[in-house]
């Protein structure tokens, strides 16, 4: 079989499924269309306040839409969030003290939590540091949460669970909102007052709900991943009960100004239109997911998830089993990118991470991973992670090519 000829068989044994992409489309666009509607916004929302960003109208608006979209009390949205791991990093200091122990019912965390927590490197600022206990409840071998121990799992002194809604760096599932509303009914049942967080990078959006409409405490994530749009150029969430999500804003910022402060330089329009497109581009990368899992099946490479099984994020694994496939695979990949398309990945260190990366990453925004990309760490199995896409018709173009090398 031929490029041509699997390219289009991919596209046409995925029409069903991507008929019910774009309806699940649809519903979020309805959701973010009704909060923009119920908190009427208009275009003086889009101006900004300097400096210390105090009664900035703008921002304070979009925090009301966000928490409504999410189903959250409050939330705060911001560009001085610099990623996904700091919105992260700012609901753990917000809400863990000294004393406190923070179990992870999701296995080993992202890699660059690792440092957050202080499970590697020296530990400096880290939870850790501020004699804070870390947990973790390990996967099964199967990857799958150890359904078993999670009744149990739960200690007097853990303060707060913490929830990886993404695979990350793994070869597991990612969850679903059902999975993350039996762990939190589980665990509230061995104590009500245990914070349930959630890391819900690459998640928004994929279902029509969130996870703090089924019980979370707070999430957190990237502004440059789903909910941006494409279009936000940084920053990141924060949203949940209103108390965490100001005790977490006060790590953003400084205890006393919490929400109150952070001028959003002149962004606001971005931020707005970038959630406004957020459902239908999330739905583009969901698509290309599809189409990824569905050729590399038929070329004979794991893929995680696979074809047709339904999503719970924007990730596409495939086991590539050697560093020179992963390499030239992302080499493909940046190929084929709008930006920079004449650069040549190659692995190197970055920080937070443990292992050497290879990343492509052509997009217009830096880093972003809402936008087509690739990249994957240089360790067994070698496996590389493919995420977002502004339409899926681009991942068709870059796999035309992308494919030669693996035919």
């Amino acid at each position: 079989m031929n490029k041509l000829t699997l390219i289009q068989s991919a596209e046409k044994a995925l029409i069903p499924t991507f008929s019910a992409i774009d309806q699940q489309v649809k519903i979020n666009l309805k959701k973010v269309l009704q909060a923009f509607k119920d908190h009427r916004v208009g275009t003086h929302h889009f101006s900004s306040v300097s400096g210390y960003g105090h009664d900035d109208l703008g921002r304070d608006t979009l925090d009301q839409v966000f928490a409504q979209i999410m189903g959250a009390e409050a939330a705060a949205v911001r560009v001085q969030f610099v990623s996904g791991t700091h919105a992260i990093a700012a609901c753990l200091f917000g809400v863990l003290r000294p004393g406190d122990e923070m179990l992870a019912v999701t296995g080993a965390p992202y890699d660059t939590l690792e440092e957050v927590i202080g499970i590697r490197g020296n530990a400096q600022g880290s939870l850790t540091d501020f004699g804070i206990t870390y947990r973790q409840l390990d996967l099964t071998q199967e990857g799958n949460i150890d359904w078993e121990a999670l009744p149990t799992a739960v200690k007097p002194e853990t303060k707060l669970i913490a929830i990886q809604r993404s695979c990350g760096y793994s070869w597991r599932k990612s969850l679903s909102i059902s999975d993350i509303e039996k762990i939190i009914n589980i665990v509230k049942q061995q104590n009500p007052d245990v914070v349930v967080f959630v890391d819900n990078c690459y998640g928004e959006f994929i279902e029509d709900k969130e996870p703090t409409n089924v019980g979370a405490d707070l999430i957190a994530g990237s502004l440059i991943k789903n909910p941006g749009g494409t279009i936000v150029t940084a920053g990141g969430y924060i949203a949940g009960k209103a108390e965490y999500v100001e005790a977490s804003a006060c790590r953003l910022t400084a205890p006393g100004i919490g929400t109150t402060g952070g001028a959003t330089f002149d962004q606001n329009r971005l931020l707005f239109q970038g959630l406004f497109l957020a459902p239908q581009m999330v739905g583009e990368a969901i698509k290309g997911t599809h189409l990824i899992a569905y050729i590399f099946d038929k070329l004979g490479y794991p893929v995680n998830p696979p074809p047709f099984i339904p999503r719970r994020d924007i990730i596409q694994g495939i086991q590539l089993g050697s560093p020179d496939k992963l390499i030239a695979f992302c080499n493909a990949i940046q190929s084929y990118s709008p930006i920079e398309s004449y650069v040549t990945p190659i692995p190197s260190e970055m920080h937070g991470y443990e292992s050497q990366l290879v990343m492509a990453g052509g997009t217009f925004i830096d880093g972003s991973t809402s936008e087509f990309s690739a990249d994957g760490p240089l360790r067994e199995p070698y496996v590389v992670f493919c995420q977002g896409g502004t339409h899926w018709t681009h991942i068709a173009i870059a796999l035309e090519g992308i494919i030669e090398d693996f035919i």
